[in-house]
């Protein structure tokens, strides 16, 4: 089956920098599109980044372009998300999900990773 396994969230200060991975194993990682999604308490799932099979193709939503950065490395069945200048609006659970943003699988994610951003 498959298998997310997100790592790497922490407590940072307002322009602090962390790096997020998802170790993915059930399928073949490497022809697919895969989705980072994040969830603060009380609000719905939003996608924040995504990326083609091969990593040629990178998208972000507009409150994160410029700071983030998404990335694979398909040879480890890994995913990930270098965040720069965070912010607390940032804070929320992160997820790592199988497809692109318009498309991701939401039936199997992981326990996430939790981001919190003081100011």
């Amino acid at each position: 089956e498959v298998q997310l396994v997100e790592s790497g969230g922490d407590m940072v200060q307002l322009g602090g920098s962390l790096r997020l991975s998802c170790v993915a194993s059930g399928f073949p990682f490497s022809v697919y599109d895969m989705t980072w999604v994040r969830q603060a308490p009380g609000k719905g799932p939003e996608w924040v980044s995504a990326i083609s099979p091969a990593g040629g193709t990178t998208y972000y939503v507009g409150f994160v372009e410029g700071r983030f950065t998404i990335s694979r490395d398909n040879d480890k069945n890994t995913l990930y998300l270098q965040m720069n200048s965070l912010k607390p609006e940032d804070t929320a659970q992160y997820y790592c999900a199988r497809g692109r943003y318009d498309a991701y699988d939401r039936g199997s994610w992981g326990q996430g990773t939790q981001v919190t951003v003081s100011s």
